[in-house]
C-alpha cells in the first residue's frame, strides 16, 4: 500500500459529512423446509410497508426484500437501524411461517422456478436480459458515504478502487450455488459480472466528464439514467454519496457495520491526503481486477482453519491466498495486507469513535466469514452422515440463526 504526491492542484473543500446509509438484501426462506420461496404471500410487502415505510421495497424476486437505513452520522445510529430493520423485517417474514437469511446465495435454489416481482420495470428488465436477468437469485449489501461536492465524489471512487478487494474478502456469503460447492468464497460476483456495466468503474478526471459518459448512454436509448449503472462502487444519483457496492451481504450484522466502518474511514483518510496535497497512488483496473478475482475465489484462511492444519501447510497456503501488492509486486497473506490497512486508517476511526467497529476485522479473520461458517456447516453435517438435502437444511439453519444474531 503506498501514497504519491498529488500532481495535480486540489483546492481544499469544506469536509465532506462521510455520513452513512446501508442497505441490505434479504433471502426469503420458508421456516420449515429452509427452501428459497418462489413467491411472496401478496399481504407480506403491504405489511413491510406499514411497518416500515419508505425503508423496505421489494426487489428484482419474489424470494428477495432490501431495506434501508435513513442517514446515519454515527455507527451506533447505523447500528440502531440494522438492528431494527432486521428484526422488522425478520418478524413479518415469521408471522408468514417464513425466515430471512442475510446470505449473497441460497445454498441450493434453482434459479430457473423463481417469480421475479410483477412491476414494470422488472418485466423491462427480465425481457431485456433474458437468462442473465433469470440467474440474478443473489443479494448484496450496499454502503452510502456522505460526500457532497460532486467532482470529490469522482476523485474519491477513482482512489478506492484499489480497496475493493480487501473489502470484498470481510464480507463474503456465497459459496454455493444450486446445491454444489462452487470453489469459490463469493459466488455472487460471478452472477452479477454477467450484466452489462458492472465491476470496476471506469477513472474519470471530474463529475463532468462522468456524466457526459452517463449522458452518451441515455442519449442512445441503453439505459434511462446512472442508477443502470451497477458499478462496485458508483456515485449515487439519488443522493449526494458514493455508493461502495462491491461486498456480499454480511449474515452477522457486525460484520456489515465493521465493513461500512472500514469503508468510511479509508474515504476520510483519502480526505486528509488530499488536504496535505497527496492522493492514493492508482492502478489500473488490470491489476485490481486481479486482486478483486482472488478476493471472489479464495478470501482468507481463518484462524479456526490453521488449526486443523500442520503450521507448514498453512503457511503455503496463505502465500498463495493473499492478494497482490502492487508496490512489491508480490503475494502478500490478507492477514499482513488488514494490519497495513487498519494503520492507514487509525486516526479516522478514531475521529469517528468507531475502533471497535474497525478493529472487529481481525475478529473476523479469526473465525471466518458466513462463507466459511457455510463450507463447515455443510461438511460437518456430511461428515456425521447426513445427505445433500439434510446437509443444505444445516446451512439454512445455521444462515437463519447466524442473521438474526446479536438483535
Amino acid at each position: 500500500m503506498e501514497t504519491q504526491a498529488s500532481s495535480v492542484n486540489l483546492d481544499i473543500l469544506q469536509e465532506p459529512s462521510f455520513s452513512i446509509g446501508i442497505e441490505e438484501e434479504y433471502l426469503l426462506v420458508d421456516r420449515e423446509t429452509g427452501n428459497l420461496i418462489e413467491e411472496a404471500p401478496p399481504t407480506m410487502l403491504p405489511e413491510y410497508q406499514a411497518l416500515l415505510e419508505g425503508q423496505v421495497t421489494p426487489e428484482f424476486f419474489q424470494s428477495q426484500i432490501e431495506i434501508g437505513t435513513r442517514v446515519c452520522h454515527t455507527l451506533d445510529e447505523a447500528r440502531r437501524e440494522l438492528t431494527r430493520l432486521r428484526s422488522a423485517v425478520s418478524s413479518v417474514a415469521e408471522r408468514h411461517g417464513l425466515a430471512i437469511i442475510a446470505a449473497s446465495t441460497h445454498p441450493n435454489a434453482t434459479y430457473a422456478t423463481q417469480q421475479h416481482t410483477p412491476k414494470e420495470r422488472y418485466a423491462i428488465l427480465a425481457h431485456n436480459m433474458q437468462v442473465v436477468a433469470r440467474r440474478m437469485v443473489i443479494s448484496g449489501m450496499h454502503v452510502h458515504a456522505g460526500i457532497e461536492d460532486d467532482d470529490l465524489r469522482i476523485d474519491l471512487m477513482n482512489q478506492t478502487t484499489y480497496i475493493l478487494p480487501h473489502l470484498l474478502v470481510l464480507s463474503t456469503s456465497s459459496p454455493l450455488w444450486e446445491g454444489e460447492m462452487t470453489g469459490l468464497k463469493s459466488y455472487r460476483i460471478a452472477v452479477w459480472n454477467e450484466l452489462p456495466r458492472t465491476g470496476l468503474p471506469e477513472h474519470f478526471e471530474s463529475f463532468a466528464e462522468f456524466q457526459r459518459h452517463v449522458n452518451m448512454l441515455v442519449k442512445a436509448g441503453v439505459i434511462e439514467n446512472s442508477t443502470k449503472i451497477w458499478w462496485d462502487i458508483r456515485p449515487s444519483m439519488k443522493f449526494p454519496t458514493l455508493e461502495m457496492r462491491v461486498a456480499d451481504i454480511c449474515t452477522r450484522l457486525e460484520d456489515a457495520l465493521c465493513i461500512a466502518a472500514l469503508y468510511r474511514c479509508w474515504l476520510r483518510m483519502l480526505w486528509r491526503l488530499r488536504t496535505a496535497n497527496q492522493r492514493w497512488r492508482t492502478y489500473a483496473n488490470l491489476l485490481v481486477y486481479e486482486n478483486r478475482w482472488r478476493a471472489q475465489r479464495y478470501g482468507f484462511l481463518s484462524e479456526e482453519e490453521k488449526k486443523q492444519m500442520p503450521q507448514e501447510e498453512w503457511e503455503e497456503k496463505e502465500k498463495k491466498m493473499g492478494l497482490i501488492d502492487f508496490g512489491r509486486g508480490a503475494i502478500v497473506p490478507y492477514t499482513q495486507l488488514l494490519e497495513e490497512l487498519l494503520d492507514f486508517i487509525k486516526e479516522d476511526a478514531e475521529f469517528f469513535g468507531c475502533v471497535d467497529e474497525v478493529n472487529h476485522a481481525r475478529t473476523i479473520l479469526q473465525r471466518g466469514t458466513s462463507a466459511h461458517w457455510q463450507i463447515k456447516t455443510y461438511n460437518e453435517a456430511k461428515a456425521a452422515g447426513a445427505d445433500d438435502r439434510e446437509a443444505i437444511k444445516a446451512v439454512v439453519d445455521m444462515l437463519i440463526k447466524e442473521t438474526l444474531h446479536g438483535l
